[in-house]
């Protein structure tokens, strides 16, 4: 075969078939293929698209790239769940633990931030001695005890993808909905579950702007699992404001913290709350949803689901005591209000702005291997909808130092628009995709 013969069939809008999607996955990962045909042919792809058995042969052969993880041995049935990036989304932190409780052992590799997206890993991190590098036999000894893991993405999970995913993220073809799927399914499918619910998120806050695209995306995640063998629900959900009201990663483990107590922002537990029901009735825990969030409800409010975070800070080397003592979480030196300058009401939020302001308080990566400042972040006060005063706190900032809240406050203070008439709060859960 020959790579120019591949890339002028895609350009053209034609098929390419099995034999020749391996062979491309294979040879590019191999180093045979150099860069400059790859991100051509990437190109084609974002502009002429790829049908669903294509994209299916694409997800699959970048997931046979490297290591196969199968979970198998330990348990018949393994969860997992995927957001597709958003702000102040801690979602993970609360649902991992609740649905582990309710009887679905969870196995998830997740990953960092970078740009305005915060990272599950990172955030885990702010605990203190809370490992998320481990190996596979750490990873299925942890996973076999306790049934519950999250862990860092390892270098041998769909390697294919990760060649091009740095290409595509510098020759402007991140936003083809093909090779976004196949990028998130591939490590999906490598790292072994066997029933994954989808939070995949729309607005100012989400890769996804618009509700067409994100049901798009979702439409293409849950085709390309069910062709593979997975069972698969895709939740389309709302990021046109932060989640709860932390942004910033030891900020969001207090927030999960305190929702598995049950005292935490209401949108945060029910996110999680839904997830996890159509989760349980994936793995076929529950026949209906009703009872499957019953169950979940049961296990956070006896306690099971925090007792559950506790266990896998425990096996993962942190320090257990943050449950019961948040406060010994990094914290941030300086805490500022940024004040309303108008009276009104909140009409609308630019969340992605939010996330971008965390990232300049050292709290995000703007670049890969940037260093992370666990501390800091964003405390939201009003949310869409809500009246405010002039001079009363839309947020607080929590900052390094004097100089990072002034760096920070303009881009904020444009982030919030304040209207005279109440606006109404977007609609946490717009849609739900099912085959």
């Amino acid at each position: 075969m020959r790579m120019v013969d591949l890339i002028a069939r895609k350009r053209d809008g034609q098929e390419l078939d099995t034999a020749e999607i391996n062979w491309l996955v294979t040879s590019y990962a191999r180093g045979d293929i150099p860069d400059y045909q790859m991100s051509a042919w990437a190109m084609a792809v974002l502009l002429r698209g790829m049908n669903l058995r294509e994209t299916v042969d694409f997800t699959l052969a970048m997931s046979r790239s490297g290591t196969m993880l199968d979970l198998s041995d330990i348990a018949p049935v393994v969860g997992d769940k995927h957001s597709t990036g958003g702000v102040g989304d801690k979602t993970t932190l609360v649902l991992a633990p609740m649905v582990a409780a309710a009887g679905l052992p969870i196995a998830k590799m997740s990953g960092r931030s970078l740009g305005f997206s915060g990272g599950t890993i990172d955030k885990l991190e702010s605990i203190p001695g809370f490992r998320t590098e481990l190996s596979g036999d750490s990873f299925r000894r942890i996973f076999r005890e306790i049934g519950l893991v999250v862990a860092a993405q390892t270098e041998d999970l769909a390697p294919a993808d990760k060649q091009l995913y740095a290409l595509r993220d510098v020759t402007a073809t991140v936003e083809s909905v093909p090779l976004i799927a196949a990028s998130v399914m591939s490590k999906k499918i490598a790292a072994g579950a066997t029933c994954i619910v989808l939070d995949v998120k729309y607005g100012s806050g989400a890769f996804m702007h618009t509700l067409d695209d994100a049901r798009l995306l979702a439409q293409t995640m849950v085709g390309i699992g069910q062709s593979c063998g997975r069972k698969v629900t895709g939740v389309i959900s709302s990021m046109e404001q932060p989640l709860g009201t932390a942004v910033g990663n030891a900020l969001e483990i207090k927030e999960a913290i305190a929702a598995l107590r049950g005292e935490g922002a209401p949108d945060l537990i029910a996110l999680a709350r839904e997830l996890g029901a159509y989760l349980l009735r994936l793995a076929g825990l529950y026949s209906d949803l009703d009872t499957a969030r019953a169950k979940l409800d049961q296990v956070l409010q006896s306690g099971a689901a925090l007792e559950k975070l506790r266990e896998m800070i425990l096996y993962q080397g942190g320090n257990v005591t943050v449950i019961n003592h948040p406060d010994r979480l990094p914290h941030a030196a300086v805490i500022e209000p940024l004040r309303a300058p108008s009276n009104g009401y909140v009409t609308a939020i630019n969340t992605q702005e939010l996330g971008v302001a965390v990232g300049e308080l050292g709290g995000g990566r703007m670049r890969k291997g940037d260093t992370i400042d666990h501390a800091v972040g964003l405390m939201v006060a009003k949310h869409v909808g809500d009246a405010v005063q002039s001079g009363e706190a839309l947020l607080d900032i929590h900052a390094r130092n004097w100089n990072d809240v002034q760096r920070v406050t303009l881009r904020l203070l444009k982030a919030y628009t304040i209207g005279l008439e109440p606006a109404a709060p977007p609609p946490l859960i717009a849609e739900v995709v099912e085959y």
